[in-house]
């Protein structure tokens, strides 16, 4: 199960960043990413219930995966 809801996590991360760079532009990388992980979360196709407690156990990972998906961004352009 987790390994399907990381790679879940993964791709989502890639739209969040994306997202995040289109409402906020640049010079506002606090704020970007704070708005990628709630949009991560938000997505994450769980009940609602668990979101907060698979958030908090997945935290790290969410950071992680915003991370790859800003590097792999600026690789593409």
């Amino acid at each position: 199960m987790f390994d399907k809801l990381k790679e879940t996590i993964k791709e989502l991360a890639k739209t969040a960043v994306l997202k995040a760079e289109e409402a906020l532009g640049s010079k506002k990388g606090q704020e970007k990413k704070e708005m990628a992980i709630k949009y991560v979360i938000g997505k994450i196709p769980l009940p609602a219930f668990i979101k907060p407690v698979v958030s908090i156990f997945l935290s790290s990972f969410i950071d992680d995966a915003i991370e790859l998906a800003v590097e792999y961004m600026k690789n593409e352009e």
